[in-house]
C-alpha cells in the first residue's frame, strides 16, 4: 500500500479546549505541501485514509477540518464522511461564483459545516454568510483590528471566527477581545519559562511517582504509598484496575495488591498516565495528549530494529517529552527533581543518543515537522507503513483513555 502522511494541527476554543484538528495531506514526512494539484491532495487524503478509518482516529474523535477544492465538492467527496465529524474548508477561491454559491448552499442544506478560508474582508464574500459556519483569518496576513466592520455584518449570522497562526498566549488574549472564537497555531507548544519558579508539592509528588515506576525492580510498597497520599489519585488508580479486570471479579484489599495485580508493564503505563493527568490543566490538555501519543508510538517503534536496546526507556521518555510545557519550566530544572537514567535525560534535554533520535523521529512524525525523518527511517530500517499504522493505533489508544 502506498503511504500517505498527514500533518495535524489542533484548533482550540477560548477555554483552551480542543474542538478539532485541521488535517492536511503530505506526500512525505517533511511538513510542506507537496508540489501536486490541490484536487489530488484532497483526493489522496480522503481515499488513502478515510477508507482505512484513519481520519477519525487521528482527530481523536474531534472535528476533522479538511480542505476541499471546488472540484472535490462537485464530486461530492465530503458525502463520504458523517456530517457531524468534519468541517469542509473551502480552498482555492478568489471570488464567489454562482457555481460556488450553489455548492456551498447544497452542503449547508445537507447539514455540513462549511468554513471559508482565504478570507480577505471584502464584501463580495457576504453572499456566503447565510450558508457557512466559520471563517478562518490568517493573522499574519490580515490585521485582526480590521475585522471590526466585518463583525457588524456578521451579527445576524451564527458564524464563528478562527484565527490561524497564533503563536503566543498574548496573541490569544488580544484576539479574544476582538471577537475570535477559535484559535489555531503553535502557542500551546511553546513553554513559558518563569524564572525562579519552583514546583508545587503535588507536582513534585507526581514527577516522583512517574520516575518511581521506572526503577528496577519495582517497589510496589513505595508506589502504593505515594498513591495513597492523594485521594483523587487513589480513586483514579482503582478505577483503572477495575477497567483492566473487566470480566473477572477482583476484591482489592490494598493499593499494593492492586499494583501487583496490574503487573509491571501495565502499572508503568497506567500510573504514569494518572500522574500526567494531575499535571495537566485545561490550558495544556492538548500538550498532554501529544505526550501520550508520543509515548505510545515510541514504545511501539522501539520494539523494532535498532531501537530494541532502549525499548524499556521509550515510553517514559515520550511521556516526559512535553513536561516543560506542562510545568512552564526548563527541562533541565525539572529533571533535577527526578532520578532518571542518563539516556533519558540526554534525550529530553539534548535530543542526543539513540533514544534522542527515536524521540525526534516520533515527535516530528506526529507534528509533521523536521527535515530528517525519512533519513532516520532509512538509517534504522523502519517500515514507513508500520509507523503510520502504529501512529493511528497510538491515537486510538489515547482517545480510549478519556483524559
Amino acid at each position: 500500500m502506498e503511504l500517505s502522511y498527514i500533518a495535524r494541527q489542533a484548533i482550540l476554543d477560548r477555554n483552551n479546549q480542543t474542538i478539532g484538528y485541521e488535517l492536511l495531506f503530505r506526500d512525505s514526512p517533511e511538513n510542506r505541501f507537496p508540489e501536486i494539484d490541490q484536487d489530488i491532495a484532497s483526493s489522496k487524503l480522503v481515499i488513502q485514509n478515510h477508507f482505512q478509518g484513519d481520519i477519525q482516529s487521528i482527530s481523536l474523535g474531534k472535528l476533522a477540518f479538511i480542505n476541499f477544492t471546488e472540484k472535490c465538492l462537485i464530486n461530492k467527496y465530503p458525502l463520504m464522511f458523517d456530517k457531524s465529524s468534519i468541517v469542509i474548508e473551502l480552498v482555492g477561491h478568489k471570488s464567489v461564483t454562482e457555481r460556488l454559491l450553489k455548492i456551498v448552499k447544497y452542503y449547508h442544506e445537507n447539514g455540513y459545516q462549511v468554513a471559508l478560508t482565504e478570507y480577505d474582508l471584502d464584501k463580495k464574500w457576504d453572499v456566503l454568510f447565510p450558508y457557512i459556519s466559520m471563517i478562518k483569518i490568517d493573522i499574519e496576513v490580515t490585521n485582526a483590528k480590521r475585522l471590526r466592520p466585518v463583525l457588524e455584518r456578521l451579527k445576524s449570522f451564527n458564524i464563528k471566527l478562527i484565527a490561524e497562526k497564533v503563536e503566543t498566549n498574548y496573541q490569544l488574549q488580544s484576539l479574544a477581545e476582538v471577537g475570535f472564537n477559535y484559535y489555531q497555531g503553535y502557542f500551546y507548544h511553546e513553554p513559558e519559562i518563569i524564572r525562579g519558579q519552583t514546583l508545587s508539592p503535588i507536582k513534585s509528588q507526581m514527577l516522583h511517582l512517574i520516575s518511581e515506576t521506572f526503577n528496577k525492580p519495582l517497589d510496589f510498597d513505595h508506589i502504593a504509598e505515594i498513591i495513597s497520599h492523594d485521594v483523587n489519585l487513589t480513586v483514579g488508580f482503582l478505577k483503572l484496575v477495575n477497567n483492566v479486570a473487566t470480566g473477572t471479579r477482583i476484591e482489592v484489599t490494598s493499593l499494593k495488591q492492586a499494583a501487583a495485580y496490574l503487573g509491571e508493564d501495565k502499572l508503568k503505563q497506567y500510573v504514569t498516565i494518572l500522574a500526567l493527568s494531575k499535571l495537566t490543566s485545561d490550558k495544556n490538555s492538548e500538550v498532554s495528549k501529544q505526550s501520550l501519543i508520543t509515548a505510545k508510538l515510541m514504545s511501539s517503534l522501539a520494539k523494532e530494529s535498532a531501537f530494541l536496546e532502549i525499548s524499556d526507556l521509550a515510553f517514559i521518555t515520550g511521556l516526559l517529552s512535553t513536561v516543560e510545557v506542562l510545568l512552564s519550566m526548563p527541562m533541565d530544572e525539572i529533571l533535577k527533581t527526578m532520578p532518571l537514567a542518563k539516556p533519558i535525560e540526554e534525550a529530553l534535554v539534548n535530543h542526543s543518543g539513540l533514544l534522542g533520535e527515536l524521540l525526534d523521529l516520533t515527535t516530528n512524525y506526529i507534528t509533521g515537522h523536521g527535515e530528517n525523518i525519512q533519513q532516520l527511517i532509512d538509517v534504522y530500517g523502519l517500515d514507513a507503513n508500520f509507523i503510520h499504522k502504529e501512529f493511528v493505533q497510538a491515537s486510538n489508544w489515547c482517545k480510549s483513555l478519556g483524559i
